[in-house]
């Protein structure tokens, strides 16, 4: 059976552009989100989120009617789920959102619909979606009912880009699709053949589910060894970035870089999913978690030394000296602060400073009202020029390309190595 009209539930960092690479195949596209802002942003031809080339896509894709978005579910051949799946509590997942997306679109489905999960879940999430997609249509056979034979197909399938280049990731990059029948898989590997250059590798949808969270734990494994390296370093006044430098001349090792911390919305959730269902045996992703959650306290502390050191050599009052933060998304060259440990440290020093906190955040025209407000958004130039103590958390571009003799400041504690 063809796909003539998708349904993209969540139209944030992954649903849109995903609605989008459909739509510029000439396919019809609903995009749903709860958000009214999104939607009337979208039907307008613009977005409401920063990514290379999905301005042009959007646009194009409204404009010739194969795109348009709703807070309402409507009838489609194939629905996509791409909602957030934040954890609660003692680092519990939530999946309140997957549940009522699921439920959102259990009145419009038919026979012969096909069901993806992409939104990055706890084993079993997928089957629990199929379960409370059974209790709200019961005239509907699904496949833990009836195999190969159900009415629904349903798989899981996540998404393994970028932010920054995930136009290009998303075509280009294998997708791993776990279907809960062979017939599952089969047609999501033909949805996303409509796009895909990259190959579908088939597999079940547990092992999927698990997959995506194993790619987000190694790499939060690795970045943990990186920023503990870098508190023993200081420690015995060892260059951390020189020390790794060194080190990766070895052909065998290949050491990250450290930084204030790990963000985002997959490396500094998911291997909590893994922790909360095998908290006896996952010792070392639950260590890596706590290295670098603990991170930005460390970055927060020798901010303090910093701070105490040019109060004792200038004299000044502390409630005189403004601070800098550089950055405050969770890597660089993009808007997006989920999970970030640069807006973690900058609100942390907001909390105790008792003078002026600065961002300094070029991909942002204002600062989200969630942030302390006692800290205020300021251009590079200004905390240049006036700023005492700087903070680099975030190596972007504009950062990286200021010379060297326009940093003028004495106190300087730097995260990433931009200004060693």
């Amino acid at each position: 059976m063809s796909f003539q009209t998708i349904s993209v539930i969540g139209l944030g960092y992954i649903g849109l552009p995903t609605a989008a690479a459909f739509a510029s195949h000439q396919k019809k596209v609903i995009g749903i989100d709860i958000n009214q802002h999104a939607v009337d942003t979208i039907n307008r031809g613009a977005i409401h989120i920063v990514e290379p080339d999905l301005d042009t896509l959007v646009k194009r894709a409204v404009e010739e009617g194969f795109l348009y978005a709703s807070t309402q579910p409507q009838p489609a051949d194939a629905f996509l789920i791409a909602v957030p799946t934040p954890f609660k509590g003692e680092h519990q997942p939530d999946l309140k959102y997957v549940e009522s997306a699921a439920r959102s679109i259990a009145p419009v489905l038919k026979k012969g619909d096909l069901i993806i999960l992409e939104s990055t879940s706890p084993v079993g999430t997928t089957e629990q979606m199929a379960q409370w997609l059974a209790q709200c249509r019961p005239d509907l056979r699904f496949p833990q009912q009836a195999g190969e034979q159900a009415d629904v197909n349903i798989a899981y399938c996540p998404e393994r880009v970028l932010p920054g280049q995930v136009m290009v990731e998303l075509i280009k990059n294998d997708r791993v699709i776990g279907g809960m029948t062979a017939v599952c898989s089969q047609r999501a590997c033909d949805l996303y053949n409509i796009f895909l250059k990259g190959e579908c590798v088939v597999t079940h949808s547990r092992t999927a589910e698990m997959c995506k969270l194993t790619e987000n734990s190694f790499r939060d494994v690795n970045i943990a060894f990186a920023n503990e390296l870098s508190l023993i370093c200081d420690a015995q006044g060892i260059n951390v970035w020189e020390l790794i430098s060194l080190a990766n001349r070895h052909p065998r090792v290949n050491i990250l870089q450290p930084g204030p911390g790990v963000g985002g919305h997959c490396i500094a959730v998911d291997p909590w999913f893994i922790v909360a269902q095998n908290p006896e045996l996952a010792h070392l992703i639950r260590t890596a978690r706590e290295v670098n959650d603990g991170k930005p306290h460390w970055v927060v502390n020798q901010v303090k030394a910093a701070l105490a050191d040019c109060l004792t050599t200038t004299g000044k009052r502390a409630s005189e000296v403004k601070i800098a933060c550089f950055g405050l998304a969770f890597k660089p060259n993009i808007d997006d602060l989920r999970e970030s440990p640069a807006v973690a440290v900058t609100t942390l020093i907001a909390d105790w400073h008792c003078g002026e906190t600065w961002a300094v955040e070029p991909h942002v025209a204002s600062l989200p009202a969630s942030i302390n407000e006692n800290i205020t958004l300021h251009d590079v130039d200004d905390a240049l020029q006036n700023a005492d103590l700087l903070v680099m958390l975030v190596d972007h571009k504009i950062f990286k390309a200021i010379p060297a003799d326009r940093v003028k400041q004495h106190w300087i504690v730097d995260t990433k190595g931009v200004w060693r």
